[in-house]
Order: structure tokens, then C-alpha cells, then sequence
């Protein structure tokens, strides 16, 4: 069985390895070239590390990133609203990790290329066509455009999976009208500031609510041994009603200046964190649309299928994104290689995969989209929006622990389901 796999970011890298752990043909092509450690922090939970410790990345990872140790609410006035105990510190088997994704990535593709070889990546190839989903034991062949000449390369594999992000040439083979991102009418800035460390240095917090919400969490292990941190945040603010309806892609990304949003967090200043001092450290920072996409109604056409951001862009709440990209590969692979194993075929585990995946993973869309366990910031703004004395007077704690229970079990990182061996 050949897999070839468009799209060199986590989840396409992932599910590469998987597949050589398994013995299967598997190429990847992507769009970029070279690949390099780009974006800033992104969060590892539970469910996803499991997956990542199976092929063998949790020393590699424990080098370059924290180990989260908890994860706290605030109000716009830094009182606590929740806080609980993450990872190995939670009592989970494994650790949540917080890390660079640029050096993510570049952990996955050097893996990648020294357990399948270099040639079986292939960067600076563009998906430029789907010539034939395949099916019925036929391949899927396509085509792409080679950067280096512009030259167009044909190719085929028995499976052909798009793991290439939210802007998916295969996604849009398939939809290519009517799928337009979907904006949630707030902004991120979002950037990295090497400072003194907080709280116990391993700590993630957000503040505020879904107006006004600031997010932090270092990302540096080899930094944290040195008694600094590499804080990775994340400025979030509504725009205007007067600001388009979408930002035009080129937008995306872009570097802009603090005095942008600065003004919003000027006086968030408490005894543990300053706030202006982390947006005033920042050498670059980079703003970004909070958008996603809706539910499609199937990702799998023939030999064909979606994984990924390609297949779920969700809002960046609940720290899930990256996980879910990962959930999928797993399930995917455990999807073909029942087929190889004479308990299906190809068709079917492709089918398997979508009926198990695409309903999660549009659930935690829609879930996200009314904040996900950040809803407890909401509550606290609107049931106390001067702030409280104690916040079980506003929102009691079996409440509290009822909207963080839930999302963990939709987004399949409950203590339980992963103790059962499920996600």
C-alpha cells in the first residue's frame, strides 16, 4: 500500500510516521521550501503526546518544551475564576507539553526524514489537481507544481490524504466554492517574550473574556533551565463593526505594531505577571484573524480524504487544534491497517475513518465557537462584571468542574477515556 500524504505540517507528518512504524510506501509533498521552524506556541495535551510517546518523540519533546503544570482563568481583574492541575501533575500517564510549533515541526520532519529517508519528502511541491480519486482498487493520481522549475509532476498512491492546513488545495478540489473561512469578528496578536518567569515557570493562564482576553505559557525547556522563560501570548480583542467582514488572506500574519491593541491591556498589571511589560518585550509581533470553517458533509471521496486543519479549522480555544490533527492520524492509520490486515479494504477504512472522525471534530468546532471551557471567563464577565469577593458567590464550583469535564470528554482527553485507551 502506497499513502502519499499532501501537506508537511504536524498532522501530515504524524500520520508519515505512523504509517512507517506500520511498513507502508508513504511520501510527502509540500508546498513550502525549505521547511522552517515558523509560528509560535501551541499546546500538546494529554491525547495527542500519548500518541506522539507511541513513536518515540516524548524525550525528544521533554528537551525542548515545557511540561505544563497547571492551567488558571482570571477575570480582566487577574482574580482567579479556575484553576486546575494539568498533565502528569493532573494524574494523566502523560505530560501536556507547551512548545514552539516551528520547533514542533522541525522535530517531526527531521524524524521523518531520518526514519524514511530523505527522498521520500518532497518540499516545494504544490498539489496542483486531483486527476482521479481512485477507488474500487484503483489509485488516486494527481498532479503538483514543482517550485524550483514550475514544472508539473504527476503521481499516484493508493491513498491520497490532505493534511494541508486550512487553505487545502485538496479540501478545494472538492468544495471549491462556499467554504470561505469564517470570521469570528476578533483579532490575535500574537508573539513570544523572553522574560523572568511567572508563577512556578511551568504555569499557562488566560485573563479576561471573549472580548478581551490576554493568554500566556512559556515554551522553553532549555531556557527554563537557565532561570528564564520564552512566554509564548496571544492578545485577543473584538474588531469594530466597520471592519471587513473577512480579512483578505494576504492580511494574514502580518507583523504590526503594539500600539495596534496595546491600550486595551495597559493597566493589567498584577502581582504575579505584568502584562504591558510582555507585549512591550516582544522583538515581532504578528496578528492573525480568529476564524474556522464550518462542518463539511463528508471529507472522503474515493481514495481520498482530509485530515487535519484541512479537514476541522477550529478556533485556537482549548488548546486542541494541533491534538485533533494528531487523534487523526492515529485513527486513520489504525483504520488502514485493519484493511491491510484482511478485515476490509481500502474503501471501507477511508469511510471507517470520516464516520468516526468528521462528527468529533465537528462537534469541537461548534463547541469552540461558544468558547469551549474558556466559557467560565464569560460567565464571570457577565454574572459579575465588576469582579467578585469569591467566585463560588457567582459561579459554583460543581459548575465550574461540569464545563471543564465536558469539553475534555468531547475533545477526548478525559482522564478515563485515555486510561480505557480511548480518545
Amino acid at each position: 500500500m502506497k499513502i502519499a500524504i499532501a501537506g508537511g505540517g504536524i498532522g501530515g507528518l504524524t500520520l508519515a510516521l505512523l504509517c512507517h512504524q506500520q511498513g507502508l510506501d508513504v511520501e510527502v509533498w509540500e508546498a513550502s521550501e525549505p521547511l522552517r521552524p515558523l509560528g509560535v506556541g501551541i499546546n500538546l495535551l494529554p491525547h495527542a503526546v500519548r500518541e506522539l510517546s507511541a513513536l518515540g518523540l516524548q524525550d525528544d519533546l521533554a528537551r525542548i518544551a515545557i511540561e505544563t503544570s497547571s492551567l488558571s482563568y482570571f477575570n480582566k481583574f487577574g482574580q482567579q475564576i479556575w484553576h486546575e492541575p494539568r498533565g502528569r501533575a493532573a494524574g494523566y500517564d502523560w505530560p501536556q507539553f507547551s512548545v514552539h510549533r516551528g520547533e514542533f515541526q522541525m522535530l517531526l520532519y527531521d524524524t521523518v526524514r531520518a526514519r524514511l529517508g530523505v527522498d521520500r519528502v518532497h518540499t516545494g511541491h504544490a498539489l496542483e489537481s486531483i486527476v482521479d480519486t481512485g477507488g474500487a482498487d484503483a489509485p488516486a493520481r494527481f498532479t503538483l507544481r514543482r517550485r524550483a522549475d514550475n514544472a508539473v509532476v504527476e503521481a499516484q498512491a493508493d491513498v491520497l490524504v490532505g493534511a494541508d492546513g486550512i487553505h487545502s488545495a485538496v479540501r478545494r478540489h472538492f468544495y471549491p466554492t462556499g467554504d470561505a473561512p469564517r470570521f469570528s469578528r476578533r483579532l490575535l496578536w500574537r508573539a513570544t517574550t523572553d522574560v523572568a518567569p511567572y508563577l512556578d515557570g511551568r504555569s499557562m493562564f488566560m485573563a479576561g473574556h471573549q472580548d478581551q482576553k490576554f493568554v500566556a505559557y512559556p515554551i522553553s525547556e532549555p531556557l527554563r533551565e537557565q532561570g528564564r522563560s520564552r512566554i509564548n501570548w496571544i492578545a485577543e480583542l473584538r474588531v469594530p463593526d466597520d471592519y471587513p467582514d473577512t480579512p483578505p488572506r494576504s492580511d494574514w500574519n502580518r507583523q504590526v505594531d503594539k500600539s495596534v491593541f496595546r491600550a486595551a491591556f495597559a493597566d493589567w498589571r498584577w502581582s504575579w505577571i505584568d502584562i504591558p511589560a510582555l507585549i512591550d518585550g516582544a522583538e515581532a509581533i504578528y496578528e492573525f484573524p480568529m476564524v474556522d470553517k464550518d462542518p463539511l458533509p463528508r471529507w472522503t471521496f474515493g481514495r481520498v480524504t482530509l485530515l487535519g486543519d484541512a479537514a476541522h479549522p477550529m478556533y485556537p480555544i482549548g488548546s486542541n487544534g494541533s491534538a485533533q490533527a494528531i487523534v487523526d492520524a492515529r485513527y486513520l492509520m489504525d483504520c488502514l491497517r485493519d484493511a491491510l490486515s484482511g478485515t476490509g479494504d481500502l474503501d471501507y477504512a477511508l469511510r471507517e475513518y470520516e464516520a468516526e472522525r468528521l462528527p468529533r471534530t465537528a462537534g469541537i468546532v461548534l463547541r469552540n465557537r461558544m468558547n469551549g471551557p474558556e466559557q467560565v471567563m464569560q460567565l464571570a464577565e457577565v454574572r459579575a462584571p465588576q469582579g467578585f469577593a469569591c467566585i463560588d458567590d457567582v459561579i459554583p464550583r460543581a459548575e465550574l468542574e461540569a464545563i471543564s469535564q465536558r469539553y475534555k470528554t468531547l475533545a477526548g482527553f478525559g482522564q478515563q477515556q485515555l486510561q480505557a485507551g480511548k480518545s
